[in-house]
């Protein structure tokens, strides 16, 4: 029997849109579903193609319209799947919650914000409490919601993301001239990719970087990935403050079919973050065959493996040591490419999508 359930796919920004976009891309290759989509007008032409059928609600994120329209597109649904904590709490059928981490109540500086006391954390306790089963990334957001929200292990699967199957090893030399091309990085570059919020801890990179540059090694300039208004503003300023202000580059935006040769043109990937629901980036540029290293923080060592280096992130030193390692011994970065590229394969969309099947046909048919 056909099963049939409704996904609402409104927020296609950040880490959730991909994670939204692949679970429905590869949803029906797994299993007999028929997928109802609700999203925004803008987004209609990416998602209509991965629905059997499609009905817009342009109500914002984090609105009470979205509280109030969402239970009425989805009023026929035998099932609801919210891939955020933003449920709706007026739905009255079978709700499915996607929980992918606990950031806005675990890390520090969203914590002590009005926004999580006041939304985020309500939100997250109403989601958990409402929703027949949660969905996240890693056994770390496992552990953290049954801790911090009270949920019982078993109402939680885990279904780690996946890697796209156009990230790939591409020869450095190529990758370098793809790049130079499409965003005009003509030197070697260290490479973060992710938000510029605080708890991606992206002072420690700076300051990792600097001591690089002032011993000497000056080769590389630090490229960093991603788009905040807020958050690009003080580390622009730190980055003159270091004296860094030209070798640190901001790049707001790359086309996904030209992250796989942003990644292998890369001397090597850091992600230094404090809270990490799972940190795709890890394993997207272990599959193109750079060097990773990260924090031995929240789900990264569960996601990295042995395949990278990993260091405290409250610690500078440590970062550095690693930069030092990965830069200047070459037998070390061949061993951690045919890790990282192993370490990767582990991580499907397919997989992912898989988990999330079995756990709608066992809802439909209790």
């Amino acid at each position: 029997m056909k099963l049939r359930i409704t996904f609402d796919a409104r927020w296609l920004s950040t880490g959730l849109g991909t994670y939204t976009i692949n679970v429905l891309q590869n949803l029906r290759s797994v299993g007999d579903v028929h997928v109802h989509g609700i999203t925004m007008s803008e987004n209609r032409s990416k998602i209509a193609p991965l629905c059997d059928d499609c009905t817009i609600v342009d109500a914002p994120i984090y609105s009470l319209q979205e509280q109030l329209r969402v239970p009425w597109a989805a009023r026929k649904a035998a099932l609801l799947h919210v891939p955020h904590y933003n449920a709706p709490v007026l739905f009255p059928g079978p709700l499915l919650v996607s929980i992918l981490d606990l950031t806005h109540i675990l890390d520090e500086t969203y914590r002590r914000t009005w926004k999580s006391r006041l939304y985020a954390r309500p939100m997250y306790q109403a989601a958990a409490w409402r929703a027949q089963h949660i969905f996240t990334l890693s056994e770390y957001s496992k552990a953290c919601i049954m801790k911090h929200l009270g949920v019982a292990e078993e109402k939680i699967s885990v279904a780690h993301c996946g890697v796209g199957s156009h990230f790939l090893p591409i020869e450095e030399a190529l990758a370098s001239r793809i790049i130079d091309g499409s965003l005009g990085l003509n030197r070697s570059y260290l490479l973060y990719v992710g938000h510029l919020k605080p708890h991606k801890n992206i002072p420690c990179l700076m300051r990792a970087y600097s001591s690089l540059v002032r011993s000497g090694y000056k080769e590389c300039d630090l490229v960093l990935v991603g788009e905040d208004r807020g958050g690009r503003t003080p580390l622009e300023a730190l980055a003159r403050e270091l004296d860094l202000a030209q070798k640190v580059r901001f790049v707001p935006y790359v086309r996904e079919e030209d992250m796989p040769a942003l990644y292998a043109a890369a001397k090597c990937l850091i992600l230094p973050s404090f809270e990490e629901g799972f940190g795709l980036p890890v394993v997207e540029a272990m599959a193109c065959g750079t060097p990773v290293i990260c924090s031995n923080a929240a789900s990264l060592p569960e996601v990295a493996g042995d395949a990278a280096l990993q260091f405290d992130p409250r610690q500078d030193n440590e970062l550095l040591e690693c930069l030092r390692r990965v830069l200047t011994d070459n037998s070390l970065r061949t061993q951690m490419r045919t890790k990282g590229v192993a370490n990767a394969a582990r991580f499907t969309w397919q997989a992912c999508a898989r988990v999330h099947f079995d756990v709608y046909q066992r809802m439909l048919s209790s």
